[in-house]
């Protein structure tokens, strides 16, 4: 079974807290911090045992990341499971986009492992196939499929880590807040050249004070459509 580790040499105790308190606790390292405040220091410190207690449940620092990424997407999977099922595939597939959209936003290193080690991450790999088995009940050919699949999977990891990125440091610091930052960048749109500009000069009202929510579910919305007039469903 992944995951196991040889017993240990004569003498050498096990530690007394479990995977799941591993797991748990390097979550809310990673949720604090990011991945740089994710040391095996730090999570022993948590724990309240040696920095060696860890290895008796992972070998690496990788394996620890892609363990905790799977721990999430545990969650992602059953409030996944418990919306979808409905008469429209398409509608189910929205369903499991969102999820895993919001799930991201909140958490933006879940992006930069997600599906990285499926051998290890047996959530992702489920997640996969169910937003997969979707397409299955559309009239696809199995490479449309595995492109609808893929897509969607783009739109979603690619949007809500993008979103997820530190904000730049004056917004950070509350020198200026979001709208207002937005603003300036309008207003230096407003002075380009609106034969140079044109399609700046169309846009720029929409991306003032513009809802990054939105602008996600506008994305999704096309990748749905053309997916459902691929499918002519």
């Amino acid at each position: 079974m992944a995951g196991t580790r040889s017993r240990p040499p004569e003498g050498r105790r096990r530690a007394s807290h479990s995977m799941e308190a591993v797991l748990t606790e390097a979550v809310a390292l990673l949720d604090e911090a990011g991945e740089p405040a994710l040391t095996f220091r730090a999570l022993a410190s948590r724990l309240g045992g040696g920095v060696a207690s860890i290895y008796w449940y992972v070998a690496s620092k990788d394996e620890l990341l892609d363990r905790a990424t799977d721990h999430v997407l545990g969650g992602v999977l059953t409030a996944i499971e418990s919306q979808t099922g409905s008469d429209d595939p398409i509608d189910d597939l929205r369903v499991m986009a969102v999820t895993l959209f919001d799930a991201i936003v909140v958490r933006p290193w879940l992006a930069a492992y997600f599906m990285r080690n499926t051998d290890l991450q047996g959530n992702s790999l489920r997640l996969y196939e169910q937003l997969g088995q979707q397409t299955l009940r559309l009239d696809l050919t199995p490479r449309q499929r595995f492109h609808a699949a893929s897509a969607i999977i783009s739109v979603v990891v690619g949007t809500a880590a993008d979103l997820g990125q530190e904000p730049p440091p004056e917004v950070l610091d509350g020198t200026v807040g979001r709208d207002e930052y937005l603003g300036q960048w309008a207003e230096r749109w407003r002075r380009l050249d609106p034969e140079e500009f044109p399609f700046m000069h169309e846009i720029v009202d929409e991306f003032e004070g513009h809802d990054d929510k939105d602008q996600f579910l506008a994305g999704l919305e096309l990748t749905l459509a053309g997916l459902r007039l691929q499918a002519g469903a």
